[in-house]
């Protein structure tokens, strides 16, 4: 990847977050988050990760593994289907999912280990927030709309207040959470200061794990 910034648009509103969490295959023998980090120290390298290379969902579980300090194996799956199927079939040990997948949790399907949200779920108050696990992530896929660079500020200042009215409605409220999404609403100014902080995460993350160009 050259590039990953958000420079060619111009931002008008974050719609939405959803929070990360990081998930494992039943057939794991972890109860928890502690006796995952406790093996994955004892087998560094072992420890399978389902993840679409350079997306979300391999940038959130390397970012555990650096705070954490542990070495784990990715696994390249193109795109979120062929990874559900693989964790769900033991082929792999753990990978990024969300609350969408409590069913599967419930079911037994699935263990989740920790949340990258800054308070425990209601819906899921047993899983952990990585915060109070003692690491400094929050992380979520965020959504918002943009325009290409150049539209007309009448015309971006149109599409905020139509964002702006969307997120305060109670049933987009309702839709978003049965996604497994909560709404949260930035405005055009702050959604920019936003986008420019993950940005630099993302890339410094990205770095590290050597899919930057030089």
């Amino acid at each position: 990847l050259t590039d990953i910034s958000y420079k060619d648009f111009e931002p008008i509103c974050l719609v939405s977050a959803t929070p990360s969490v990081l998930t494992a295959s039943p057939k794991t023998p972890w109860k928890d988050w502690a006796e995952f980090v406790a093996d994955a120290k004892k087998r560094p390298g072992a420890i399978t990760v389902g993840a679409t290379l350079g997306s979300t969902s391999h940038i959130f579980p390397a970012t555990i593994e650096k705070a954490a300090g542990i070495k784990l194996k990715y696994v390249s799956y193109d795109g979120l289907a062929p990874r559900m199927n693989a964790i769900l079939g033991g082929h792999v040990d753990l990978t990024d999912s969300n609350l969408t997948q409590k069913g599967k949790v419930e079911a037994g399907q699935l263990k989740f280990l920790a949340i990258a949200s800054e308070k425990r779920e209601p819906d899921m108050p047993s899983v952990p927030t990585l915060k109070e696990l003692g690491f400094n992530i929050a992380y979520e896929v965020v959504r918002g709309l943009m325009v290409p660079e150049g539209t007309p500020a009448a015309v971006r200042a149109k599409l905020g207040e139509a964002c702006a009215k969307a997120t305060a409605e109670a049933e987009f409220a309702d839709s978003m959470k049965k996604q497994g999404t909560r709404v949260s609403f930035l405005n055009e100014k702050d959604y920019a200061a936003f986008l420019d902080k993950i940005d630099g995460e993302s890339k410094s993350i990205m770095t590290d794990l050597g899919l930057m160009k030089k």
